[in-house]
């Protein structure tokens, strides 16, 4: 189903819940007192719905900044792979032939058999390990003339580039399941969002119809932001995901 239309059902749901919430506490509850009620109950309204906000911007912030690092590192990885085999082109034929080989085929693996589990959750193969490794070992046992600088700094620079890599890949595997929302967490948000809402049926002197829409439209904006950090926890999934186009895009220069 498609995100935003996901996203209106999870809003519009909440609304409705909190809408008849808020009506059957109006229409069957208790009246006397309710309005005397009101200063009391908006200075704690205040402090839940303070504290509520505070711990969502929170977490919303760590998770879209998550979201970012993580685009950020694949574009990186890519473009050190690229820059591994372009750096390799000035040594002996054979390895320039064999690495941009091995770079394709990493690109690849990476881009069409890890991209998926990183998106469900599911064991990343450790095929692109051992192609990486398979890099590492033909620049490192290439044979240069220590007196051509040219050819010495093109195998370092393409040893550097494989290290950024291997930093760049860990991070990325390293990251699976570490941006989702821990169990204290959502306890608190939802806990705290339940509070949010139940808190104005404690007002008193709107009107039936004025009262239900206030109950709803905080239900809507609650279940808004409970939505937006479901899809935020795995950066390479949900509405933000971060998608393979920089192993793509390598892959279309070593082509």
């Amino acid at each position: 189903m498609n995100m935003y239309v996901t996203g209106i059902l999870w809003v519009a749901g909440a609304a409705v819940v909190g809408g008849v919430i808020g009506y059957l506490v109006r229409r069957f509850g208790w009246d006397e007192g309710r309005r005397d009620n009101n200063d009391a109950a908006g200075q704690v309204f205040t402090i839940v719905g303070g504290l509520q906000a505070v711990v969502a911007a929170f977490v919303l912030i760590s998770l879209f900044d998550g979201v970012n690092v993580a685009r950020e590192e694949s574009y990186k990885e890519a473009n050190g792979v690229v820059a591994a085999a372009w750096a390799a082109e000035s040594l002996p034929g054979e390895v320039k032939d064999k690495l941009h080989q091995l770079a394709r085929a990493y690109l690849t693996t990476v881009e069409k058999q890890e991209w998926p589990r990183l998106a469900d959750g599911g064991k990343v193969p450790d095929t692109g390990w051992s192609q990486l490794d398979q890099m590492r070992q033909t620049v490192a046992e290439v044979q240069v003339d220590g007196q051509d600088g040219w050819l010495v700094d093109r195998k370092q620079q393409a040893s550097s580039q494989l290290w950024e890599v291997f930093q760049t890949r860990q991070s990325r595997l390293e990251d699976i399941g570490h941006h989702s929302v821990g169990d204290v967490v959502w306890f608190a948000l939802i806990l705290g969002g339940l509070l949010a809402l139940l808190l104005p049926n404690l007002f008193g002197g709107t009107r039936l119809v004025a009262h239900v829409l206030i109950v709803s439209t905080v239900a809507g904006t609650v279940a808004l932001v409970l939505f937006t950090i479901y899809q935020l926890q795995n950066p390479f999934s949900g509405g933000a995901k971060v998608s393979s186009e920089a192993f793509t895009a390598a892959l279309e220069r070593l082509s």
